[in-house]
C-alpha cells in the first residue's frame, strides 16, 4: 500500500475553540492542541464542550506525544479528559507525553493535578527545539500572540514540511520583548514547504492587528484620571495584560490585589518561571484592602466575560464578601466580548453602574487589542512560508473561507486550497493532496467532570423542560389485583404554577382518572403500557386544549 499523511481536524474549523489536529503516518500519531469551547445558550446546563476523540481512542497505541501550542483554554482545556480516557483505555501515564514551553506546561500541571494525573510526563521544549515522535521531527517556532511562550510548528513528515502556525499575529513591540521568529518562517519557505495550516480567527479584519503595548497607553490614560480604586478584569492567562496594569499601577503609585483563585495560581506560576514581574510590596493580600486609600488600589480579578460565579460578577450584584462596588469606583473590561456573551456582559456593565461605578469596555475604549493577525498579517504569513498547498484553521467557515480569498490573492492556485470541516482526511500521497473520507467527530458535552454522560438527547430534554416544563403523573396500584390505590396526583413544573392554576390541574386530574377508570386490568397491571396509554391521552389533550407540549411524566407505583 502507498504510505499516506492524514491531517484531520477534530476540532477548530466549524467554530471558535475546540481546537485540536491530528497527524497520522503509518502507526504514528501526532495530536496537535487540545481545546476547548464555552457552551452556546442552547447547551443547558453543560460546562463547557470538547473534541469528540473516538478516532484517537479507538488508535491510542499510534500516539506518540501531544503538543500545546500555547497555554489558552480554547487550546488545552480537553487535556485531562482526553489523558484520563487514552490511560483508562490501557494506557499509563507514561505513555503519552505532553510537549510545550515552559509556562504553556506550568498552566497545564494545574489541570491535571485537578484531575489527579500527577504521574503524566510533561516535557518542557523552547523554540528552535527540534523533537522526534515516531516519524515526525517537530521544530518549534516563537510567535506573539496574547500569551506568553506561544509558539508555532514545522513538522518534517516524510513527504515535506508542514508548517502550523498555532495562534499568531505580528506584534513588533511586545511585552517581554520576544519577537515572532519570522526569519525561521522565511527559511522554510526558501526552503520549500508542502503545506501550511494557518491560523484565520481575524481574516475579516482588515490592516494589521494593533499591540499590545497600545493597551498600555489606554490604561495610563484611565489611572491619570481616576481617582478612586480601579477595577481590571481580564482573562488569568493573559500574563502580558496583568504585567501591563501591575507596571501602569507602579507608575501611579498604586498596590495591586489580585482577587480570583484561577488569577492568582496563573500569576504564581508566571511569577515562578519568570514570566511576570511584580516590584516588591506592590502585590497585596485582598486582607489589606481596608487600609489602602481609594487611589491607591489597583484589583485585577477575572470576570470579563459575564462568568455567573466569577469574582467580578459577585462584586457586580453585591455578593463578594470583600469587595464592596461604590461611587467613584473605575472598572475596566480589558478583553474582547466572545460572540454569545454579550448578554451576561451587558449584565454585568448595568449592575456595576448602577451601583456608582465608571466602566470601561471594548466598545467605549481602547483597552483591549486582539491576538491574532489580520488580513494583511495573513498574507504576510503566506508570502514568507510559500506553502504549495493551503488549508486554513481555527476559525468559524465563514473566517476559513475570507482567509482562502487572501491565499488565492498570494498565490495559491484555487485547487490547492482546502477547507475542511471536523472529522475530514486531508491525504497526502506521492500522487498528490486532497480530501478522502472522514473519521468519527462532534462534540462531547462536559457537565461536571463528567465526559460522555451529557448526549444530545439529554440537552433535547433539557431544552423541552425550559421551554415547555414537566408534569408528573403519580399513581398507585396494587400489583395483583390491578386495583388503583391512590391517586392519579399532578405535580406541575415549569407547566402552570398549582395555585395559581387549581382548574388546570383538576382537569387534568379528572382526564387521567376517567382514562383509568377505562382501561381493562390487563393494561392497568402492566406498568409500561399505563404509562404510554396516561402520557398519550395527556398529551393529546394539553396540546389540543392549551397548544403546550410539557414534558410528561407517569410514575406507576406498585404495592
Amino acid at each position: 500500500m502507498e504510505n499516506t499523511l492524514s491531517i484531520i481536524p477534530l476540532g477548530g474549523v466549524e467554530e471558535i475553540g475546540l481546537n485540536s489536529t491530528l497527524f497520522e503516518y503509518s502507526d504514528d500519531m501526532l495530536i496537535v492542541d487540545a481545546g476547548l469551547m464555552f457552551p452556546e445558550e442552547d447547551m443547558l446546563g453543560v460546562d463547557f464542550v470538547i473534541p469528540d476523540y473516538s478516532y484517537v481512542l479507538d488508535n491510542r497505541e499510534k500516539v506518540r506525544g501531544i503538543i500545546i501550542t500555547h497555554g489558552h483554554e480554547d487550546h488545552t482545556g480537553a487535556l485531562p479528559f482526553l489523558l484520563k480516557e487514552l490511560i483508562s483505555k490501557g494506557g499509563t501515564e507514561e505513555d503519552f507525553p505532553v510537549y510545550g514551553t515552559p509556562l504553556t506546561l506550568g498552566l497545564i500541571r494545574n489541570k491535571l493535578v485537578e484531575h489527579r494525573l500527577e504521574s503524566v510526563r510533561l516535557i518542557p521544549v523552547k523554540p528552535r527545539d527540534v523533537i522526534k515522535l515516531g516519524v515526525f521531527n517537530v521544530e518549534f517556532v516563537r510567535v506573539t500572540h496574547s500569551i506568553v511562550d506561544g509558539v508555532g510548528l514545522c513538522i518534517y513528515t516524510p513527504f515535506g514540511r508542514v508548517v502550523h502556525t498555532g495562534d499568531f499575529k505580528l506584534d513588533p513591540t511586545p511585552v517581554d520583548g520576544q519577537l515572532m521568529d519570522l526569519h525561521k518562517f522565511t527559511e522554510y519557505g526558501e526552503k520549500g514547504t508542502l503545506l501550511l495550516l494557518s491560523d484565520s480567527t481575524n481574516a475579516e479584519k482588515g490592516g494589521f492587528t494593533f499591540s499590545e503595548k497600545e493597551v498600555r497607553r489606554a490604561f495610563e490614560d484611565i489611572f491619570s484620571k481616576t481617582k478612586g480604586r480601579i477595577i481590571l478584569a481580564t482573562f488569568a492567562s493573559n500574563i502580558h495584560r496583568i504585567q501591563q496594569a501591575i507596571d501602569v499601577a507602579e507608575m501611579f503609585g498604586r498596590k495591586v490585589i489580585l482577587c480570583g483563585r484561577s488569577i492568582v495560581a496563573n500569576s504564581q506560576i508566571a511569577l515562578d518561571l519568570g514570566y511576570l514581574k511584580i516590584p516588591d510590596n506592590t502585590w497585596l493580600r485582598l486582607e489589606d484592602l481596608k487600609k489602602l486609600m481609594d487611589n491607591e488600589v489597583v484589583i485585577i480579578t477575572t470576570g470579563s466575560q459575564g462568568e455567573p460565579m466569577s469574582v467580578l460578577s459577585r462584586i457586580a450584584t453585591g455578593e463578594h464578601k470583600t469587595i464592596e462596588i461604590k461611587d467613584g469606583d473605575t472598572v475596566i473590561l480589558s478583553s474582547k466580548i466572545i460572540p454569545g456573551n454579550e448578554r451576561s456582559i451587558g449584565k454585568i456593565i448595568n449592575h456595576l453602574c448602577r451601583r456608582g461605578a465608571h466602566v470601561f469596555y471594548e466598545k467605549v475604549s481602547e483597552i483591549h487589542v486582539s491576538g491574532h493577525a489580520s488580513k494583511e498579517e495573513l498574507k504576510l504569513m503566506l508570502n514568507m512560508v510559500k506553502p504549495r498547498y493551503f488549508m486554513p484553521i481555527h476559525g468559524e467557515y465563514r473566517h476559513l473561507s475570507y482567509h482562502a480569498v487572501l491565499a488565492e490573492k498570494t498565490g495559491i492556485a484555487h485547487e490547492n486550497i482546502f477547507m475542511l470541516e471536523n472529522g475530514d482526511i486531508l491525504e497526502v500521497t506521492d500522487s498528490g493532496v486532497g480530501k478522502n473520507g472522514r473519521v468519527t467527530a462532534g462534540r462531547m458535552f462536559i457537565d461536571g467532570k463528567g465526559m460522555g454522560d451529557v448526549e444530545d438527547m439529554v440537552l433535547r430534554d433539557r431544552r423541552r423542560l425550559a421551554h415547555d416544563g414537566i408534569v408528573i403523573v403519580l399513581v398507585t396500584i396494587e400489583k395483583l389485583t390491578g386495583k388503583i390505590l391512590s391517586g392519579p396526583d399532578i405535580i406541575s413544573r415549569g407547566f402552570v404554577f398549582e395555585d395559581a392554576s387549581p382548574e388546570v390541574i383538576n382537569d387534568v386530574r379528572e382526564l387521567v382518572s376517567k382514562t383509568l377508570g377505562g382501561l381493562e386490568r390487563e393494561v392497568i397491571s402492566d406498568s409500561s403500557l399505563l404509562k404510554a396509554k396516561i402520557r398519550n391521552v395527556l398529551k393529546k389533550y394539553l396540546r389540543n386544549t392549551m397548544e403546550r407540549k410539557p414534558m410528561i411524566m407517569p410514575i406507576i407505583v406498585e404495592v
